[in-house]
């Protein structure tokens, strides 16, 4: 899928984060290395979008390091996205959104056009091309998300709650998407509080309780026998009082 130089692995080293004073993330030591899907998962206010601001480089530390230290990673091209529960439409059409980002990443007219068109292709969305991006439905808006970010060919995707408040037939056709990725190669790092859907995507994953990452597994031993006690009852559904 891609042929230039990896910017993997990343690196967080004694991260932490402030707001007014308080820390809302606390001492992340963490290596991600590729390929394979990171699904990170807590309570409500663990840190999980913080995490992946950080991860991403939106935020930056109070303390610590955010390093990507493979050989790509002094090439100026973005070759790491972020897609929000919420995405940003553009006051255009689905294709001319597309072609925007690609406009943006640099490619010249002819290719971002092709680029655009085979992405709305290969993910069935060649009906909604010429659709404003702004009217169409949740799950729509965040199938044009995951398009332009395949446009754009990241090597590392991070995916904050991208199915919250979907329906069932929109969270399978965004979780089919996310397959897509991987399937070709693409890095996944992705929070969610659906644990079927971990359980379904998860190679790999990351438990955050408090601001602080308090387990890492492989994501069959994690939901077989959690070693941390939070997560255990996490997944119970103990409410943390």
């Amino acid at each position: 899928m891609r042929a230039s130089p990896t910017i993997l692995p990343l690196r967080l080293s004694g991260v932490a984060y402030d707001v007014g004073g308080r820390r809302l993330v606390e001492g992340i030591d963490l290596v991600l290395s590729g390929p394979g899907r990171v699904i990170v998962l807590g309570p409500n206010g663990a840190g999980k979008s913080l995490f992946l601001r950080l991860c991403h480089g939106l935020l930056s530390p109070t303390q610590g390091k955010v390093e990507w230290l493979g050989p790509g990673a002094s090439l100026k091209a973005r070759r790491h996205l972020l897609v929000a529960q919420r995405p940003v439409m553009l006051r255009r059409s689905v294709l001319g959104d597309i072609i925007h980002a690609l406009n943006l990443a640099g490619l010249g007219w002819t290719a971002r056009r092709t680029a655009a068109r085979a992405a709305l292709e290969r993910f069935g969305m060649t009906a909604l091309a010429d659709r404003p991006a702004r009217i169409l439905s949740g799950g729509e808006q965040q199938r044009l998300a995951l398009a332009r970010a395949w446009a754009l060919r990241p090597e590392v995707l991070f995916l904050d709650e991208p199915t919250a408040n979907l329906d069932p037939s929109a969270t399978r056709a965004v979780e089919a998407m996310i397959d897509a990725f991987h399937a070709e190669g693409t890095k996944v790092v992705m929070t969610t509080h659906d644990l079927g859907q971990a359980r379904r995507l998860a190679d790999e994953i990351l438990f955050m309780d408090r601001g602080r990452l308090i387990e890492r597994a492989p994501a069959g031993a994690f939901f077989e026998a959690p070693h941390a006690p939070a997560a255990a009852a996490f997944l119970r559904g103990d409410l943390p009082w």
